[in-house]
């Protein structure tokens, strides 16, 4: 069940889609700067391929157990494959490109 998601529409599933989920806890300060954080690093990097669910685990808790989250906010990068996990607020734009492996991508 989604609850928030930004980015445009993808149609289909393709080799530069990217399907982001955020496990969040409620609508904490540091859930919403995960957010804006993430949502900003799409906006300059993936330039609207890319959908973002936002999960709040208070309202759907066995969502998180799919993803295996165990710290919170927790970013899941579904596609491209292979997934990957970031925790914290995403404020570290580096880490999070890394982590993403979006840096490499750009190059």
């Amino acid at each position: 069940m989604k609850t928030k998601s930004t980015g445009k529409p993808i149609k289909g599933i393709s080799d530069e889609a990217w399907v982001l989920r955020l496990y969040v806890a409620g609508e904490t300060p540091k859930s919403a700067a995960a957010f804006s954080n993430l949502k900003k690093i799409c906006e300059e990097r993936l330039q609207g391929k890319y959908s973002i669910e936002v999960i709040d685990i208070l309202k759907n808790p066995q969502l998180s157990r799919d993803d295996q989250i165990f710290a919170l906010p927790t970013l899941v990068r579904k596609l491209p494959q292979p997934m990957r996990k970031i925790i914290g607020d995403l404020s570290n734009t580096e880490r999070v490109l890394v982590g993403l492996n979006i840096a490499s991508r750009d190059r």
